[in-house]
């Protein structure tokens, strides 16, 4: 099924599964925002038999700036395979320190499944569409409004009734703002551009990554590999936004690449929530990037838009079956979750950033890549639990992040 089919075919289905004449625009859930958070919510309440929609303010398909690679443990996330989407198999990882210092890392599992998210978020709604939501592009919501037990969704000047809601719609969404949910600790920038295989060489990308530490204040600077062309990118800390150009300049030179040979080149903000944020209050809550849900070290959200997808998908049908009056659980049921990744995750990236050759040193031996394979391929959730002869070396990281301010320690398990 297309996409075009999917805005199409969604609405039929829904309608019939209902019962609903579909000029009565009400529905169990409505989903602002068609990313991997949202479409992934929207297809698990649809197979739960919810009647759901599903919007987005853009025409699709379409692209959105983002490095483009779901890590193993995102891809084992998902309710279904995304192997037609995916260009690229990285298995092994080339990492850095300020250009110089170089090691390869992977056992030879798959790390990080590499697409582009035009591709990505296409088939995700598709399969949306498939098993019964109905989806519609080009649609720009203006309002949310709700009163504790319902909503109301303001769209090209029609409203939209839904029992619960869920915002998708990014950083640069209406929902977190008008909904008075989420809020960020802090706001990355990072700026990307493509290089076509025929203005380089291919095999030295082929079936690995780049991370560059120590290139970008706040960040790092990256190489992925894609089906016909491979992503050049920089991401760091807000102040660093009037210079990302330069940095990724650097990047391309460092990597046989002129800058001016990059195409698509466009810039893109990374949120990374307070502990403290709420993210779900009556009938609306916010997933993904929304929900400020972007993993400090690695700037990927992918992990944790599904997830949090996942986490809504449950809280939403407490809803519906009566279990819950509201979706106020999810928001700590999702921190309870999420901390000792993000606690581990800020506690990295201050120590990276702070103290980069000490902080390389330990954190590119074989014991801690071992424990960050894992967390990458989903087979370690806290390295709290991690025994053995890595844990010396995650302690001394630990150390290393306390002297650096200790940013993630409101995300701290206790115990």
């Amino acid at each position: 099924m297309t996409v075009t089919a999917a805005v199409t075919a969604g609405a039929s289905v829904t309608a019939a599964r209902t019962g609903q004449d579909a000029r009565v625009k009400r529905y169990d859930c409505v989903v602002v925002g068609a990313g991997p958070a949202g479409s992934t919510t929207a297809y698990r309440l649809a197979r739960e038999g919810a009647s759901v929609l599903l919007l987005d303010r853009a025409r699709f398909p379409r692209d959105k700036p983002c490095g483009g690679g779901v890590t193993g443990r995102a891809a084992r996330l998902l309710p279904f395979s995304i192997d037609p989407v995916v260009e690229e198999v990285v298995t092994i990882a080339e990492l850095g320190l300020g250009y110089d210092k170089r090691v390869e890392r992977g056992s030879g599992k798959p790390l990080v499944y590499m697409t582009q998210r035009k591709r990505l978020d296409a088939y995700l709604v598709e399969q949306a569409a498939a098993a019964g939501v109905e989806f519609r592009d080009g649609t720009k919501v203006s309002g949310i409004e709700t009163n504790g037990k319902s909503a109301k969704v303001r769209v090209n000047g029609d409203s939209i009734a839904a029992r619960t809601v869920v915002g998708a719609d990014g950083i640069n969404g209406v929902s977190a703002r008008v909904l008075e949910l989420g809020g960020n600790q802090a706001v990355g920038v990072a700026l990307e551009g493509n290089l076509p295989y025929g203005r380089i060489d291919r095999e030295r990308f082929r079936g690995r990554l780049l991370i560059d530490f120590a290139t970008v204040p706040g960040g790092y600077a990256w190489v992925f590999p894609k089906g016909d062309h491979v992503n050049f990118g920089v991401g760091g800390s807000t102040e660093e936004g009037p210079r990302l150009r330069e940095h990724l300049r650097r990047l391309c030179e460092r990597h046989g690449a002129e800058l001016d040979d990059l195409g698509e080149i466009r810039g893109f903000r990374l949120p990374m929530r307070l502990a403290s944020s709420c993210l779900s209050r009556g009938p609306a809550l916010l997933v993904g990037d929304a929900a400020g849900l972007v993993d400090p070290a690695s700037g990927d959200g992918m992990y944790e838009g599904i997830l949090s997808g996942s986490h809504a998908t449950g809280a939403v049908l407490d809803v519906l079956e009566g279990r819950e009056e509201t979706l106020d659980p999810y928001g700590p049921r999702l921190t309870r979750q999420l901390a000792p990744l993000l606690w581990a995750s800020w506690s990295i990236k201050a120590a990276l950033d702070r103290f980069p050759r000490t902080s390389f040193a330990l954190a590119q031996t074989q014991l801690v890549w071992n424990v960050v394979e894992r967390i990458l391929q989903g087979d370690l959730a806290d390295v709290r639990l991690t025994r053995g002869p890595a844990r010396p070396l995650l302690k001394a990281l630990a150390l290393l992040a306390r002297a650096a301010g200790d940013p993630g320690r409101a995300f701290r398990p206790a115990g």
